[in-house]
């Protein structure tokens, strides 16, 4: 009698089937992970930076450098050009308002002011002897009007006499007449002479005038040119410092040639360079310190220039109450310009960490302190040593702030110590 042979359900074949099966799936699968970016490194505590997120005071700044400046400077430029005669004093002189600084020789100048001068005393000279010959014109016109004058008088007496007479008949018509017609030419006579006194004094009025502003305007001129002359000597406009003196004895300069500049000793101000892009956000009123021998001072723009060059620009900042003491022109200083209030926000420190991640996400450390795993963030305002947290961390997180150049696409740090 035949036995049915039962077919085993878990024969070798099947085994090493359903074995070989899972080898791949889990090749498969670690595959996937590793290269899936949930790798783990291990690092050493001592390599890295761990920092603490913090909430505290925060204000945006950059710094900047500043050069001394004197709070006043006036530049000296040549008025006229000439060559250098003679130099009065040495570069760093303390100089008061007037003192001559140089002498610049001009002959044009100096002969053109000779000129202008025998002009004005050849006009001078003119302008008198024409006042004396139309004051004598004058003189001779009252003499005539004078004997016309007395000559009126005497024909309108024989004529008011001879005019009673003849109306008493004790006189002709003819001797009447002769009277009245000498008195009518008298009349006319004298009417012409005041006439002529008149406009004679009108005329020599007015050419008085003209020869007066003429002469006044030539004078004019002749102020100017000995002022021209004059500016040849250079002298301090102000009192204060010499600095930059230009000039050497025989040295040519031509008009317009700056020739050194006074530095006035009333105060310092600084002039700052700051990178042309935080033109929009600079502007007078802005604030910054610096610190001198051990002490803090503050500062505050007061003039912003808005030409850029080599991609740069300046504004000039003044001490805001006590100046420091030993300071002095052409000293840099590092000052610290403030572009925003004082607030209150979540601070992560600066580190190496932003090269790999350009703020888009940081290593947080767990809360066992045994590893790091990536997380995602936001960065907003910046410091030289903080970045303003706005989404991602809080109070009290720890964080690698470390280069992540070593890293790659690590999803997890494994922290050892």
């Amino acid at each position: 009698m035949d036995r049915k042979i039962e077919k085993k359900t878990w024969n070798s074949k099947r085994i090493l089937t359903i074995a070989g099966i899972a080898g791949i799936i889990l090749l498969i699968g670690g595959s996937i992970y590793f290269t899936s970016g949930k790798s783990k490194l291990d690092v050493d505590t001592e390599r890295i930076t761990i920092s603490t997120i913090t909430k505290g005071p925060f204000q945006e700044f950059i710094p900047v450098n500043g050069t001394v400046m004197p709070l006043t400077t006036i530049f000296l430029d040549a008025t006229e050009g000439g060559e250098v005669e003679e130099r009065y004093v040495d570069d760093g002189a303390m100089l008061k308002k007037g003192d001559p600084i140089l002498k610049l020789s001009n002959v044009d100048e100096e002969l053109n002011l000779a000129t202008q001068e025998s002009a004005v005393f050849a006009e001078q000279t003119q302008m008198q002897i024409s006042h004396n010959n139309a004051n004598q014109a004058t003189i001779n016109k009252l003499n005539t009007m004078a004997d016309v004058e007395n000559a009126f008088k005497e024909a309108k007496r024989i004529y008011e006499l001879d005019k009673r007479l003849y109306d008493q008949k004790a006189i002709g018509l003819q001797e009447y007449q002769s009277a009245k017609n000498s008195y009518d030419y008298q009349v006319n006579r004298r009417k012409l002479a005041i006439q002529i006194l008149k406009q004679d004094t009108s005329l020599v009025k007015q050419q008085d005038q003209q020869s007066q502003e003429h002469y006044a305007q030539m004078k004019a001129a002749l102020a100017l040119m000995r002022k021209k002359v004059s500016s040849l000597t250079l002298r301090a406009p102000i009192d204060g410092q010499l600095t930059n003196l230009d000039a050497e004895v025989g040295q040519s300069k031509t008009k317009g040639v700056r020739l050194g500049q006074i530095d006035v000793q009333s105060g310092f101000k600084v002039r700052v360079d700051i990178d042309e892009h935080y033109l929009s956000r600079v502007f007078p009123g802005l604030k910054g310190d610096f610190q001198f021998a051990e002490k803090t001072y503050n500062m505050v723009i007061k003039k912003v220039f808005t030409t850029v060059t080599a991609g740069r620009f300046q504004v000039d900042m003044q001490f805001v109450g006590e100046v420091p003491k030993g300071i002095r022109k052409g000293q840099t200083l590092q000052v610290r310009l403030a572009l925003s209030d004082e607030t209150t926000a979540v601070l992560v420190p600066k580190g190496g960490f932003f090269q790999q991640t350009g703020g888009n996400w940081i290593f947080k450390v767990a809360e066992d302190g045994k590893r790091a795993y990536k997380v995602n963030i936001q960065l907003g305002r910046q410091s030289p040593d903080y970045f303003v947290v706005t989404d991602g961390l809080n109070p009290g997180d720890k964080v690698i702030t470390s280069s992540y150049e070593t890293y790659g696409d690590i999803q997890e740090l494994v922290l050892k110590k």
